[in-house]
């Protein structure tokens, strides 16, 4: 009799944390999709109907078009939206995708300022947002992505200096600013990340040594 109620005890137990796991996974995969909905609603142009007839909460969201979701974790791990002629602001909430860590949206009209929400996920390796009219100063705070191994802002109309906090990216394979608007002197913290393989600075306006008009690349392998 002890036994037996040993081993119902021990199911209701093991049940008891299914069921708090299970939870536990749906909320989190419900933050992922409340958060590509919030990135849905800022944008003010889908000229063909990509994300507006694919992105509802009627389907899977790790089914999306450009999304994909870590098999592991059950969570959204990219986003690649490149070449679609989206045009909007990017929504801060992406901040909230935890596990991502690609965001490609490469070619399309993005604007505004980028959102320093996004700097706070430290698991992304790539950032790709060039060719697009993204303004404003490069965040300071994408210093603390420091597992990124690839940043592509080229191509916008960004301004301002290149944070010095760039250098903290001890892992970055390749930087891209070019085709900017950015001036000041090119930071020497960028002699700092040892992983560092190609670098293009061209078409600014840098003062300084290897600054100039911009007009040739800059590119260092190392």
């Amino acid at each position: 009799m002890v036994n037996l109620l040993s081993c119902l005890l021990l199911f209701l137990l093991s049940l008891h944390c299914f069921v708090a796991c299970l939870a536990v996974n749906t909320k989190n995969i419900t933050t992922d999709q409340s958060a590509l909905l919030a990135f849905k609603s800022l944008i003010t142009s889908d000229p063909y109907d990509i994300l507006s007839k694919n992105w509802s909460t009627s389907s899977f969201v790790c089914n999306w078009v450009g999304v994909t979701c870590d098999e592991r974790h059950g969570r959204v791990h990219s986003l690649i939206l490149r070449n679609m002629s989206l045009k909007g602001i990017v929504s801060p909430n992406l901040g909230n995708l935890s596990f991502f860590v690609i965001l490609d949206i490469k070619n399309n009209s993005f604007g505004g300022q980028f959102p320093i929400e996004v700097c706070r996920l430290r698991r992304l390796k790539v950032l790709h947002i060039s060719y697009n009219k993204f303004e404003g100063g490069i965040p300071a705070a994408l210093g603390d992505l420091s597992q990124l191994q690839y940043l592509y802002l080229g191509a916008n109309n960004f301004t301002g200096f290149i944070p010095e906090s760039i250098g903290n990216l001890q892992w970055l394979k390749e930087l891209d600013t070019s085709n900017n608007r950015l001036s000041g002197p090119i930071p020497q913290t960028i002699s700092n990340m040892s992983s560092l393989e190609v670098l293009k600075l061209f078409s600014n306006y840098f003062s300084g040594s290897g600054g100039g008009g911009g007009e040739e690349e800059d590119e260092e392998e190392k």
